[in-house]
């Protein structure tokens, strides 16, 4: 990829990956487990428990990700390799995260991409704030997976083949 390339799609990442943190942040500043799970029962508990986690981690790895771009984008001379590692880093860091949460309390479903409903499905009725967060920050989440889908397996095939010679 072209260098003029690479440090746009950095710049366009470090903008979406600031929107969705600071989306994050808001909801998470606002909102709590009593108040998500207002029902107390086990499961509602341990559904919101484990959204709010993947919310904290998908937040963490946004803003050190946001971080790591901002740190390449105002050096005096802008580093490729550098810029096409961080790319790789949002793909894997930020977008698989946001796309496989590891408490599973909601999945894409890709049925419903093309369809113009909601491609994400929850493992339970979720409230509506827990939901409208999700569902804001899914377009900006695609949009990263779109511009970045060549980091998912380009890019270390072609570190790879520079290590081995070819």
């Amino acid at each position: 990829m072209h260098e003029a390339n690479t440090r746009d799609l950095c710049e366009s990442a470090r903008n979406k990956l600031k929107t969705a943190a600071e989306r994050i942040e808001t909801f998470l500043n606002q909102y709590s487990l009593p108040q998500l799970a207002e029902e107390q029962d086990e499961e509602s508990v341990r559904f919101y428990k484990g959204f709010l986690s993947d919310l904290r981690h998908l937040l963490v790895f946004s803003e050190a990700n946001y971080e790591k771009l901002g740190v390449l984008l105002r050096r005096a001379s802008f580093d490729k390799e550098s810029g096409e590692k961080a790319l790789y880093h949002v793909y894997h860091d930020c977008v698989n995260l946001f796309f496989y949460p590891k408490s599973e309390s909601y999945a894409e479903d890709g049925r419903y991409a093309y369809t113009g409903q909601d491609a994400i499905r929850f493992r339970r009725k979720p409230a509506s704030a827990a939901r409208a967060v999700i569902l804001d920050i899914t377009r900006i989440f695609e949009e990263l997976r779109d511009d970045l889908t060549y980091y998912e397996s380009d890019y270390l095939t072609q570190l790879r083949m520079q290590k081995s010679g070819c």
